[in-house]
């Protein structure tokens, strides 16, 4: 059992496809972008079991034919990692695509099996510095390269994420970096998508009664960061 936050019906954004999306609470990162930091608690929102997961995928099974499936995201899935190993192996039981959403940083017993088992992880990087990643999520990057390399012993698929900050990672040097970062995985790598902040969830801030590390940043330059995407692309297939 784990506690679940929310869930998206019909997502079209976190993997391929039409897929149906569960939030699971739960989050070690502190990450300053956070835009749900309702999520960040193992005690946030409801009681949920693999059973519930499976029976709301079915429902929803006849608009995966064109490549859907379950994403499961948070918060961190990785904090739920037992809970999130058993579920991909009954989404599978079913024929359903599973991506797991993550920033690779959780409960490290079962890395080496989700990796594996899941068809598509979309591994967000916070930073390619371990400086600037202790900054920014107020942890170490010990985790995630421990993830990567579960990651590398397997062919499962990647999508690389990364939340691109006006003058903190938008420059030519830090896609460099980020795509320098990522090349141990370069194998399992499909893509790299960069997401460009945006001020959404500052108002949850307030409603919780937490500050709000970064106000006066600006919300980064959709077309700039399309560009850098485009960029790292283009790196990442030069490797």
């Amino acid at each position: 059992m784990a506690k679940l936050h929310s869930i998206e019906t019909m997502g079209l954004v976190d993997g391929p496809g039409i897929r149906t999306v569960f939030f699971l609470s739960g989050c070690p990162l502190r990450c300053v972008f956070c835009h749900n930091p309702d999520t960040q608690s193992l005690d946030y929102g409801r009681d949920v079991t693999v059973e519930e997961i499976v029976k709301r995928a079915l429902r929803m099974k006849p608009y995966f034919k064109n490549g859907g499936g379950v994403t499961l995201s948070g918060g961190e899935p990785l904090a739920s990692g037992a809970f999130v190993l058993e579920t991909i192996r009954a989404l599978h039981k079913e024929a359903i695509h599973v991506a797991v959403d993550t920033s690779g940083v959780g409960d490290e017993k079962y890395y080496d099996d989700i990796a594996r088992e899941a068809d598509l992880i979309l591994l967000d990087i916070k930073h390619y510095d371990p400086y600037f990643f202790y900054e920014i999520t107020k942890n170490y990057q010990d985790k995630l390269i421990k993830f990567m390399e579960s990651i590398k012993k397997t062919d499962t698929r990647v999508w690389i994420r990364h939340v691109m900050m006006p003058f903190v990672t938008d420059t030519k040097e830090d896609m460099d970096g980020l795509v320098d970062f990522i090349r141990p995985i370069k194998a399992n790598i499909d893509k790299i998508e960069i997401l460009p902040y945006h001020k959404l969830g500052v108002c949850k801030y307030a409603d919780l009664g937490k500050p709000y590390r970064i106000k006066n940043m600006e919300a980064m330059d959709k077309d700039k960061a399309k560009n850098f995407e485009i960029y790292a692309n283009n790196m990442l297939k030069s490797l």
